[in-house]
């Protein structure tokens, strides 16, 4: 029996293959406490897991103490940063404080050359200081020529250090996103093992969602934490991506409202937009993700009147302990959910996993208290929605007028119809399962490995196409091993390998990720508006991606039964979640099993 878990900051939320569903209560204190709740007597043999312990041990500065050793001159690489400014107009932002303190950033003698010349010979390791518990080691160049960074490495794991190297992480050029990246990954590594490590018992088999969408074996999980800041959400975006396609919508907008956060991801032909990067905490994350948008707006979101007497809603959170008002466990602060409650849009009769009859009493009395209008409440809600939709597609050169806005999580149903209409999107599709999406997107989800790598001359293009192949390579023959641990046949005795570059016109400071180097001029008009004639082209990063699909896909499980075509105004009950059809719209049921609503 396979089963996907989802662990999210108010529910957890579990699928089975048999499609079996249950939600309960997130244990915030000790997050294994609910997946053995979720998983009680469902028998799981394989167990697919999306976790927020990186994301939270990341924002709440719960890592361990981390030393950091790279080349002479550039110990301050983490804090100096980038030039540009967290807010451009705000002359009070700070960065974020660096996750290594300058006593403990520790520098080797060293100089290698970025073509692979020993400048100056690698020096004695500097002596790591006590009460370190891991190591970062990230060296000049080493992403592209790794000898002297392996033998730091080498030698401290030999004296029995926690070590990661930049050059078996993240081999991308650019020293601070690299550096970054190396010490997050160490920060986290003591942080998060033993949770991971616990979940080892719960079943013969556990694989545990990447940021970029594919799930690999609880080992290598452990070792590289900072490949799950995006775990969760990334089912989720592909559970959304695979709905909206079996709708008839394959160009579309992923919409997950949940308790605490609001995730959104565009989707182009099927294909949920990666990223090579991604801002955690406001720090650089330079591994492969999806590219999903996060608001800290969801269910439980409170409502309060700020210093001015303006409705502000978020990013606080009534989390799950004790949650919205409504839920009747002791919230004293108004929500989104208790609007919801109150303004209609959630059934009066709703009986949460977990929690019960919701108290519309509560949720009256509780806003009543603060002096807040419901409708109000909802109103900010939804414009901080459509911001966040605004952000992937139109800041991105897309018409999201062509586009179906795919909603799920707990609360995404409820609010989805109001963010389409405002921005004329063409449909609202609530897929089957849409309450527990995300785990159900973690259960279907392929093994996968990355692999990505520095090209040494960016204007010279001989060997792009022979450096893939061997990249391609690495990473099937990786994802092979990872599919036998995770339940997962190698079809046809070969997985499916997907290349990429990274591409620029000489001189700029950013790239595009394309399939060929011949892609990207057009690529470039495509999300820029213009090409550079004569301008050569650079390739900075060769990219692979191989792939072993899941013996379960969500058209498997079974279609949800006793569904009719309903006309708004109307509030749906669905056992995972509510569907608020506002006056005007119309929702008939896809053959897919989804819910379409449309004006």
């Amino acid at each position: 029996m396979r089963v996907g878990v989802d662990t999210g900051g108010t529910f957890t939320d579990v699928v089975a293959a048999d499609g079996r569903t249950v939600k309960v209560p997130s244990t915030p204190r000790d997050p294994s406490a609910a997946v053995v709740r979720g998983i009680d007597g469902l028998g799981a043999s394989v167990l697919a897991h999306g976790t927020t312990v990186a994301t939270n041990a990341l924002l709440e500065r719960r890592g361990a103490a981390v030393a950091l050793i790279t080349t002479a001159g550039f110990a301050d690489v983490i804090e100096i940063a980038r030039q540009d400014r967290p807010s451009l107009y705000d002359a009070w932002a700070d960065r974020p404080p660096p996750l290594v303190d300058r006593s403990l950033r520790l520098e080797v003698v060293e100089r290698m050359a970025a073509d692979g010349t020993v400048l100056i010979p690698l020096g004695p390791t500097p002596a790591v200081p006590g009460g370190v518990a891991a190591v970062a080691v990230s060296l000049l160049h080493a992403d592209r020529y790794p000898a002297h960074e392996a033998a730091v490495a080498g030698g401290l794991r030999a004296l029995g250090w926690d070590v990661t190297a930049s050059s078996e992480l993240a081999p991308e050029f650019r020293e601070y996103e690299r550096t970054v990246t190396t010490v997050l990954n160490a920060y986290l590594r003591p942080a998060c093992g033993p949770y991971l490590s616990a979940l080892a018992g719960l079943a013969p088999s556990v694989v545990v969602l990447t940021s970029a969408g594919g799930l690999v074996p609880l080992a290598v999980a452990t070792t590289r934490p900072a490949t799950l800041l995006l775990s969760g959400p990334a089912g989720g975006v592909l559970a959304g991506a695979a709905a909206a396609v079996a709708a008839g919508f394959p160009d579309a907008v992923t919409f997950d409202m949940g308790g605490t956060s609001t995730d959104v991801c565009l989707v182009l032909g099927g294909r949920p937009a990666p990223a090579a990067q991604r801002v955690v905490a406001g720090l650089p994350v330079r591994l492969p993700s999806l590219d999903v948008h996060s608001i800290g707006a969801g269910g439980g979101s409170i409502a309060a009147l700020d210093a001015g007497g303006a409705l502000a809603v978020g990013p606080r959170s009534a989390g799950a302990d004790p949650g919205p008002a409504c839920y009747g466990r002791g919230g004293r602060l108004p929500t989104v959910t208790d609007a919801d409650l109150v303004a209609g849009r959630l059934p009066s009769s709703t009986s949460l996993p977990g929690i019960g009859p919701l108290s519309l009493a509560a949720a009256r009395g509780v806003l009543d208290r603060a002096g807040i209008p419901a409708p109000g409440v909802i109103d900010v809600v939804d414009a901080a929605m459509v911001e966040a939709v605004r952000a992937v597609t139109v800041r991105r050169g897309v018409d999201p007028a062509a586009l179906a806005l795919v909603a799920f999580g707990g609360a995404g149903p409820l609010h989805a119809c109001a963010i389409a209409a405002t921005l004329g999107m063409r449909a609202v599709v609530v897929p089957p399962r849409a309450g527990v999406l995300s785990a159900a997107g973690i259960l279907a989800s392929p093994m996968q490995e990355d692999r990505v790598r520095s090209w040494p001359d960016m204007s010279d293009h001989q060997g792009v196409a022979a450096g893939l192949g061997a990249l391609g390579a690495e990473a099937a023959a990786a994802v092979a091993g990872s599919a036998a641990v995770g339940g997962a046949a190698v079809v046809g005795g070969s997985a499916v390998v997907e290349t990429a570059v990274d591409c620029r016109y000489a001189g700029q400071g950013h790239e595009l990720t394309v399939p060929t180097v011949e892609a990207f001029e057009d690529a470039h008009h495509r999300l820029n508006g213009y090409r550079r004639p004569g301008t050569p082209v650079e390739v900075v990063a060769l990219r692979a991606t191989a792939r072993v699909a899941s013996p379960v896909a969500l058209a498997d499980l079974p279609a949800p039964g006793g569904r009719s075509r309903l006309v708004g105004p109307a509030a749906i009950a669905e056992p995972d979640c509510a569907v608020w059809v506002p006056e005007g719209w119309t929702a008939a049921v896809h053959p897919s099993g989804a819910w379409v609503i449309r004006r």
